[in-house]
């Protein structure tokens, strides 16, 4: 057996472990964070549990840690109150970012991690089954229920030789996204082999796992071998590690092979990051802006190689360059060694330990700005900076980046740094987090405290024999959950309030679709959207679903859907209808009225609808007998009690 197969295994309560089909597995863990987890936690108290009933669930505050206003930090205080009440680790703003904290502290080798965060699969790095997902998901999986997937296909990724020169491994994970594509990984676990695993640390190979979402993918995994055991024992953990590796005769369903000696130092082009190229090839491009940082690159390890670089120089002038450290743990590491210094000293800001710039919240570049980050997603005008030019890279690249204020090729920066290593003494943060009582009577006498911004769950009517409505707005490929529901500070701090938030559904895509949906639903009819291939890819966000499902969007069809979101349309009710010709897509049109009968799919998933001027159109979908159950009663939560 593979290692997937053999986590998999060892968790499932429900189905068989062949490709596609459906299957139900123990969730050991859980993390949420701000921007998706107050709704979650109004979820899983709406499920009328009295705890959690994982091993470990952890409430982080790292997206919307600027506090501006009342709302972000009642939810902050919404989040510490309910997770002492229900048995939760709470982890308050400024603490660190989710995945970095996650890795040092929590994370185990062979335990299921599900998370309300697309980049949860970071935990990979250590080899933990750790798989993004929908609020409403994690709050079940908190109440103790299994989590549900199909199968996933496990693709080998060979690695051979060791990475050289200025090569890091962000360029390993940027190389596979050239080869295979945002769509990639889509319905697969991405699963590292080869001698040249070996020569890879955990940070490093948490930089792989995490950018795996990019790819589509389920989740990635490494070894948990000696470098994991080493990592491990200097964060005071030795003992959460155990030995697991594939079978010597582990079959797998696909084999991408990476010659590690051949890297080159790539760069992510504007608007996706699979548009990958070498960074010899934007030599002389001026860079206006270098940030650094995220949950992809913001390890000791990481900013420690950035500060070797910087020491004793300065950024350029017209580049504005600033760094936000993964973890209070690197921050003081990198204080004690004298790194930080050599950072500030050098011209660089201090953000604090959150996610920051990356969800775009603060250091948003200029107007048409090239901003080099060593992120993971440079989708159009997350940022903040609708018309900002984004490159993704390495922290080398971007250190040389800020230095020379440009692109340069890498084969003028001289000698390659050093890998750092983990200094003697590691600061241990645990005394950071929040432990819930241990006592569950003691923990019943939590009173949980809510804002005036925290608005109760609203009940959504189960799915009728007809949808009857009118294409409310039509999109092509690639559209994101940044697009559908933007982030930022103004909008990220209105997440648990639906009927508020709901305004900003694909405002800076259609300034008109809220006004058109809403009378669409307030006429007692239902709205449509229209869409291309690969729709709903990116954020975890299940407000891109349950906001668009409070303005009255009953289907959307699209040509192909991005996995997380497909699941969170379902959560929430909303028919995800896939186009059986591609023509079809190019003749609907926005306004386009339609009826879809719900009863009338055949056994192969195959139903037509009606449209005005049209005709018939054909439509199928790909749901299981129990996600199509779930739709029909308007979502997960309405299945779960209606089960009770």
């Amino acid at each position: 057996m593979n290692i997937a197969e053999k986590i998999i295994k060892a968790h499932l309560v429900g189905g068989k472990m062949e490709t596609g089909s459906e299957i139900a597995l123990r969730v050991d863990q859980t993390l949420t964070q701000d921007a998706t987890g107050t709704m979650a936690w109004l979820q899983f108290e709406a499920l009328g549990r009295d705890s959690v009933q994982t091993e470990l669930s952890v409430s982080y505050v790292d997206h919307n840690t600027l506090q501006m206003g009342f709302k972000n930090p009642d939810d902050h205080q919404f989040l510490r109150t309910v997770a002492a009440r229900y048995g939760a680790v709470y982890s308050a703003p400024g603490t660190g970012i989710c995945h970095q904290l996650h890795l040092e502290n929590f994370a185990k080798p062979a335990k299921i991690l599900i998370g309300s965060d697309s980049h949860t699969p970071t935990a990979g790095g250590i080899g933990c089954l750790a798989m993004g997902a929908g609020g409403l998901s994690v709050a079940l999986s908190m109440a103790g229920e299994p989590y549900t997937i199909s199968m996933p296909q496990i693709v080998e990724v060979r690695l051979s030789g060791t990475l050289q020169g200025f090569a890091q491994a962000k360029d390993i994970i940027l190389e596979l996204l050239r080869l295979l594509g945002t769509q990639g990984g889509v319905g697969k676990i991405f699963e590292y082999t080869g001698e040249g695993v070996a020569s890879l640390s955990v940070p490093e190979r948490a930089t792989i796992t995490n950018m795996g979402a990019e790819l589509g993918a389920t989740a990635s995994l490494f070894p948990s071998d000696n470098r994991t055991k080493e990592f491990l024992s200097k964060m005071g953990r030795e003992d959460d590690w155990i030995f697991l590796e594939a079978d010597a005769n582990a079959r797998y369903d696909d084999c991408v092979e990476i010659d590690l000696t051949k890297l080159v130092p790539l760069a992510a082009k504007p608007h996706m990051p699979d548009n990958v190229v070498p960074v010899s090839e934007l030599a002389g491009m001026k860079v206006d802006q270098v940030a650094m940082g995220s949950c992809t690159n913001s390890s000791y390890a990481d900013l420690k190689q950035v500060a070797d670089i910087m020491k004793g120089k300065f950024v350029a002038r017209h580049t504005d360059t600033c760094v936000s450290p993964g973890s209070r743990q690197v921050l003081s590491m990198l204080m004690e060694d004298g790194s930080m210094t050599s950072l500030l000293d050098s011209g660089v800001r201090l953000l604090e330990c959150s996610c920051g710039p990356c969800i775009g919240m603060g250091s948003s570049p200029h107007s048409a700005g090239v901003s080099v980050r060593t992120f993971n997603r440079n989708f159009e005008g997350r940022s903040g900076t609708k018309d900002a030019q984004v490159y993704l890279v390495s922290p080398v690249t971007a250190a040389y980046c800020a230095l020379n204020g440009c692109f340069t090729d890498p084969k003028t920066w001289g000698i390659p740094p050093e890998k750092p290593q983990f200094p003697e003494y590691i600061p241990s943060i645990k005394h950071h987090f929040s432990y819930p009582a241990q006592d569950e009577e003691e923990r019943k006498k939590t009173a949980v405290l809510r804002g005036p911004n925290i608005v109760a769950l609203e009940s959504f009517a189960p799915l009728g024999a007809e949808l009857q409505g009118e294409v409310v707005l039509k999109v092509g490929d690639g559209i994101t959950t940044d697009h559908i529901m933007p982030a930022g500070a103004e909008i990220t701090a209105l997440r648990s309030n639906i009927p508020v938030i709901s305004e900003y559904v694909f405002s800076r895509v259609d300034e008109n679709f809220v006004s058109r949906a809403k009378n669409m639903r307030d006429s007692g009819k239902c709205g449509f959207i229209v869409a291309g291939k690969n729709y709903g890819q990116g954020s975890s966000r299940e407000h891109a679903a349950l906001a668009p499902r409070h303005l009255g969007i009953r289907a959307v069809m699209a040509l192909s859907f991005a996995r997380i979101h497909r699941a969170n349309l379902i959560n929430f009710g909303i028919l995800p209808l896939i186009f059986e010709n591609a023509e079809d897509y190019d003749n609907l049109v926005l306004g386009a009225k339609i009826l879809v009968n719900t009863l009338e799919f055949d056994e192969n998933n195959r139903a037509a609808a009606e449209v005005e001027g049209l005709g018939k159109i054909c439509f199928k979908h790909d749901l299981s007998e129990q996600e199509f159950q779930l739709v029909r009663a308007g979502g997960l939560l309405n299945f779960i009690k209606n089960r009770k």
